[in-house]
């Protein structure tokens, strides 16, 4: 029988859990035996009792991988667990190692073998299993929320005794899902929508949820879904169009991110500086280096008037949600992972290929072999 471990997440703020009852329930029912460290769905208010029910095992943290196959995580394993995983046990969370190379070394020293969450691959049969895209999801509903919390705007049109208010102008940078989900939560507050992308697919996406797109001579449409990196030529007339758009806008929501690499930079200084006071930027790229370079990650900045809020770790905000939504990403990955109770990886499988971080401790993934092999 497969036994999977789900630990209490230790990163400062992270609320989620890699599994909810719900799912604990359905695993069980499949056979497979699940282990729940003690107080692991605290943050997303599953109680213990809640597992119990379901047909997990509740232990102490020092339990938990004995005989465990499987360590499901939503943040990268801590070393404590690392250290104590079983040989053949898989880690399957998300990982960034282009942001954790001590990890992926020590994963490597324990000769682990790691499937990324953020390496799913972009293709149909591997929807269902994608967790970038459902916690994007989550974030670009809370980018939303947040700008309009931290605008001194109405973000409807008011017709009020004192008189009309107009809509606030809300401008999506970057229409991808967490921006589409941004798009459509500013639409039913009642703003009035812009988007930009440098991909025609998600310019025509933006426009079907009845934002106006800003369209600009440029299309740049990369592997896997993501924008390409834009030439020197095409950043130039990027900034100048946007340089102009951005000003009358009441809020500004950018969530252009490359996954590995820095965020590119869409909101320079001179650009905030046309801004008007009162204007709002949320800045989703926060974590990997921000949209805006004026950006302080987990902060929020007020420059001439403007003020820019780069948050972190959204998802862990709606920790319930955000976790059923993250489990039932590893419910369907679970399917090449066990088969009738029994530990059984499809290695050959494309989506398994594609996630593979490394195979018992060999580095799998070509960025991060030669991040590492640069280290």
């Amino acid at each position: 029988m497969v036994t999977i471990a789900v630990p209490k997440e230790r990163a400062p703020g992270e609320r989620r859990v890699a599994l909810v009852p719900e799912v604990v329930a359905r695993l069980v029912k499949q056979g497979a035996r699940v282990r729940v460290e003690r107080g692991a769905g605290e943050g997303a208010y599953y109680p213990d009792a809640a597992y119990q029910e379901a047909g997990a095992e509740v232990v102490e943290r020092g339990e938990l991988l004995r005989g465990a196959n499987l360590l499901f995580t939503v943040q990268p394993p801590p070393l404590d667990l690392v250290e104590a995983l079983e040989p053949g046990a898989i880690v399957v969370g998300f990982v960034q190692a282009h942001r954790n190379l001590d990890l992926v070394k020590a994963l490597a020293a324990k000769k682990a073998t790691v499937i990324a969450m953020e390496l799913i691959p972009r293709i149909t049969r591997a929807q269902s299993m994608d967790a970038l895209s459902s916690q994007a999801t989550v974030a670009g509903y809370l980018a939303a929320l947040h700008a309009a919390r931290l605008s001194p705007r109405f973000f409807p049109m008011l017709t009020t005794a004192a008189g009309t208010i107009r809509p606030a102008k809300v401008m999506v940078m970057g229409v991808g899902v967490a921006g589409l989900m941004a798009i459509a939560t500013a639409k039913r507050l009642g703003a009035q929508v812009f988007a930009y992308d440098v991909r025609k697919a998600a310019v025509e996406q933006a426009l079907s949820l009845g934002a106006k797109p800003i369209e600009l001579p440029i299309s740049a449409e990369g592997e896997g879904g993501y924008a390409r990196e834009l030439t020197e030529e095409e950043k130039r007339i990027q900034h100048e169009a946007l340089r102009e758009h951005v000003a009358g806008m009441d809020a500004i929501i950018t969530t252009a991110q490359v996954p590995g690499r820095r965020a590119p930079i869409l909101l320079t200084e001179d650009m905030v500086e046309r801004l008007k006071p009162g204007t709002v930027v949320v800045d989703l790229a926060a974590e990997s280096g921000g949209n805006c370079v004026l950006t302080q990650p987990g902060e929020v900045v007020e420059v001439r008037g403007v003020r820019i809020f780069g948050p972190l770790n959204l998802p862990s905000e709606l920790s319930v949600h955000a976790s059923e939504m993250y489990a039932k990403n590893l419910l369907n990955l679970s399917s090449l992972l066990v088969e009738k109770g029994e530990f059984a990886p499809k290695w050959e499988d494309e989506i398994i290929q594609g996630a593979l971080l490394m195979k018992e401790g060999e580095i799998l993934h070509g960025p991060t072999k030669a991040l590492v092999g640069g280290a």
